[in-house]
């Protein structure tokens, strides 16, 4: 039977994926805390629907988020029933690059990580206490193994699926479900500036249903498409030798 909410928070709900799932849920009279840092775009997806509460937050600012998120923790009626914690950053570039680039790696970690991280500390304590509550963290395929030129992007993804395992395996006693979101490559403003193929690529609206139908079936892990996160998901276990003669042909060439 599906899962049924009846009120959800998302973050980096301003654009791409978070902003599509925010509206889509919220035409299923979900109410949905959009939460971003540009208070404009915010402004323009809660004319949509009155079920969409924007709330401009920064999930890097630790003191402030606490206390921005008072307006749903403070009243357990407000409480959500689902978290999906999908604020991030992708940036690329070559290691000869890594000294004029370092502060996006530190910034990379600030929010696909500490950001998650920031959020978890607010919300956890809640959903133990009501023993109750659904977790769903945004990570990527590209987080299975180090992939060339993503040094500020694929450790990132590789420490929230790291995480997510460490949530299902403590929070399932409080009645908490945890869900891993895998995406291979999605058209959205974020992929329209690589320059570089991007394979088995998924429109935004194929990848908002397939996340919420996976969070309502309560799956561990949605990855899509499917054969594309698949074989990057075997990679895990190819052997090394194997693995890096592989990527090594990835390599931008200078």
């Amino acid at each position: 039977m599906p899962q049924k909410w009846k009120s959800a928070w998302i973050t980096g709900a301003s654009s791409g994926i978070g902003k599509n799932l925010a509206i889509e849920l919220a035409k299923k009279d979900v109410k949905v805390f959009a939460s971003a840092r540009r208070e404009d775009r915010l402004s323009e997806i809660s004319k949509v629907s009155e079920n969409i509460i924007p709330l401009v937050m920064d999930v890097t600012d630790e003191k402030k988020l606490t206390e921005d998120t008072k307006i749903f923790t403070e009243d357990t009626n407000k409480l959500p029933d689902l978290v999906i914690l999908n604020a991030g950053i992708s940036r690329l570039f070559t290691l000869d690059n890594l000294d004029q680039n370092y502060n996006l790696v530190k910034k990379s970690m600030d929010i696909n990580y500490f950001g998650v991280m920031n959020c978890l500390k607010i919300i956890i304590p809640h959903f133990i206490k009501r023993k109750s509550g659904h977790i769903a963290i945004m990570a990527s395929v590209a987080g299975y193994r180090g992939l060339p030129n993503s040094i500020a992007y694929s450790p990132t993804k590789a420490a929230l699926i790291n995480l997510a395992e460490v949530l299902k395996s403590e929070l399932r006693q409080y009645g908490i479900t945890v869900s891993l979101i895998n995406p291979g490559f999605v058209d959205t403003d974020a992929t329209k500036v690589n320059k570089f193929p991007m394979p088995s690529m998924v429109s935004m609206q194929y990848a908002t249903k397939k996340i919420i139908t996976g969070l309502e079936k309560s799956k561990y892990e949605i990855i899509f498409p499917f054969f594309f996160g698949l074989a990057l998901k075997m990679m895990k276990i190819m052997p090394n030798r194997l693995y890096f003669y592989f990527v090594n042909k990835m390599v931008w060439k200078k």
